[in-house]
């Protein structure tokens, strides 16, 4: 082959790599141009599909809001529902109350009418004292004219009389310097109690004798009755209160004159709410716990109480005592706050008459704690607490202002007396004390006793503001047709041993219980 030939070819060759070079980048770019066009596409579908995303979220906001909104007006109507049901409760004790100050005001008003009447009777009495003293000389010197009295006779007769009108003479005006030397003891005494109720003024609260338990809704409360009124029955029975489901939206009443109760109670139905298992085992368990924290509490109440007061010392179980008088109440006084503030004015008055000011603290904080020992226990709560105190190893000063706070032991120190005058300093503070919730709660209290006195009868409760009583008894040895008896006895007793407003309904409850464990 010659070389034109050759040179031909390979121009050949090369037009034909070229010629393929740029067939192959026409449709490379070809191909660019169409993934361009798609991803154009790609491009404006997405923005669109984001629009469409964004303005559905924009509405499914606006829902939201508008849901919770409705939610939020729904939820503030309840409260505002619950809060008038409230202040109509309220307004109405309030009214009881004024009603029952009036009539404290027209008894005060005819006490005094009967004082006035008492200091005029009195005023003539001694007028009639006085004209029968001149009507007996006037009878002495008469008999003195028609005797034959001698001289001497006479004289000695006359010295008698005289004798007898001085010690008349001296003993009025020795009772004229007593009471202005009392007087002077008053004032001092005031000057000293004015000074300690100055440097302390303790804040109260009154415990009333219903508590009220939120639910986080009102299906809850189908489930704290029960089947058949099951569980209800089965709570009031364990925790021994008066639960009140009613029409209050979101709100249960646990109803109970002992506070304790009802605040076991109260801790009770919100761990069952909590747990969300309602049954009668579930109720008996959180019970028992219930209590057993509860106890715990009350000895953290003493330590702070003693904390607080700036003693150290005290027994362990005293202070169980101290820290259960937060749940007890007298005339509707908290006594933990009524010990702590009697412990802080005796040590005040204390300090005011240069005395030991911690141990004025230390009676004055344990002089109620016989108010919270079991009630079989014999004597009255200042001779009970006093030898509590003595048993734990408290001092015999401290012993015994403590037995003699209330005139059980005659008081013997300056300590007992100031702790008397502190207790009574305490509870005369206006709204410290109302007598009709004392008498309310000892109501109770005592048709519990006369219930519990009955043989076969393993617990009581009164509930209802009294109104009936539930008693329990054991199957094996009451049966059904002595319970219809052992309500008409119980009946009967209390009608003769107690006065009451309208009528009490006697409930025998007797049940028979089994239990059986799966393995």
């Amino acid at each position: 082959m010659d070389t034109n030939t050759m040179l031909i070819s390979v121009l050949v060759a090369l037009a034909g790599v070229g010629i393929g070079f740029f067939v192959r980048h026409l449709m490379v770019m070809k191909e660019v141009r169409a993934r361009q066009g798609k991803g154009d596409e790609i491009i404006d579908k997405a923005k669109k599909d984001a629009s469409d995303i964004k303005y559905k979220a924009r509405k499914e906001a606006k829902e939201i809001v508008k849901e919770e909104k409705d939610v939020f007006e729904k939820e503030a109507e309840k409260r505002l529902n619950v809060i008038r049901g409230q202040e109509k409760g309220i307004i109405t004790i309030e009214t009881k109350l004024e009603a029952k100050i009036e009539e404290q005001e027209r008894l005060i008003k005819k006490t005094e009418v009967k004082e006035d009447d008492l200091k005029q009777a009195q005023l003539s009495v001694e007028a009639e004292i006085e004209r029968f003293k001149r009507k007996q000389n006037e009878v002495a010197d008469r008999l003195g004219e028609v005797s034959n009295m001698s001289r001497e006779d006479a004289k000695k007769e006359l010295l008698g009389i005289m004798a007898e009108e001085a010690k008349v003479d001296f003993a009025r005006e020795l009772k004229k310097l007593e009471e202005e030397n009392l007087a002077n003891a008053e004032n001092n005494a005031k000057k000293v109690i004015g000074t300690a109720i100055q440097r302390f003024a303790g804040e109260f609260v009154a415990d009333r004798t219903i508590g009220t338990v939120e639910l986080p809704s009102d299906d809850v409360k189908g489930r704290l009755i029960g089947r058949e009124g099951r569980n209800i029955r089965a709570f009031e029975q364990i925790c021994g209160v008066d639960l009140i489901i009613d029409d209050t939206p979101e709100v249960v009443v646990v109803s109970s004159f002992n506070v304790v109760r009802r605040q076991v109670a109260r801790r009770t139905i919100e761990m069952l709410i909590a747990d969300g298992r309602i049954h009668p085992a579930k109720i008996e368990e959180f019970h028992d716990k219930c209590k057993a924290e509860l106890e715990k509490e009350i000895l953290d109440f003493g330590e702070k109480a003693q904390m607080e007061i700036g003693v150290h010392g005290i027994h362990p179980e005293i202070l169980k005592l101290v820290g259960a008088l937060n749940f007890r109440t007298s005339y509707t006084q908290n006594q933990y706050q009524h010990a702590l503030e009697a412990a802080f004015i005796c040590g005040t008055m204390a300090a005011e008459l240069g005395l030991n000011v911690k141990q004025a603290r230390r009676a004055g904080l344990l002089h109620d704690i016989g108010k919270v020992i079991d009630a079989s226990a014999e004597g009255s709560h200042a001779v009970i607490g006093a030898d509590f105190a003595k048993k734990f190893g408290e001092a015999p000063d401290i012993v015994h202002a403590i037995r003699a706070h209330h005139d059980d032991e005659k008081p013997e120190s300056v300590l007992a007396h100031l702790v008397a005058a502190s207790d009574a300093l305490s509870g005369a503070r206006p709204g410290a004390r109302k007598a009709m919730m004392e008498s309310y709660v000892s109501r109770l209290t005592d048709i519990e006793e006369i219930v519990n006195s009955f043989d076969g009868v393993t617990k009581s409760y009164a509930i209802s503001g009294g109104r009936e009583v539930r008693v329990f008894v054991e199957n094996s040895r009451i049966d059904d047709d002595q319970t219809v008896m052992l309500s008409r006895d119980i009946a009967k007793k209390i009608e003769e041993e107690m006065s009451y407003p309208g009528t009490i309904k006697i409930t025998v409850v007797r049940e028979t219980k089994a239990v059986g464990v799966a393995r």
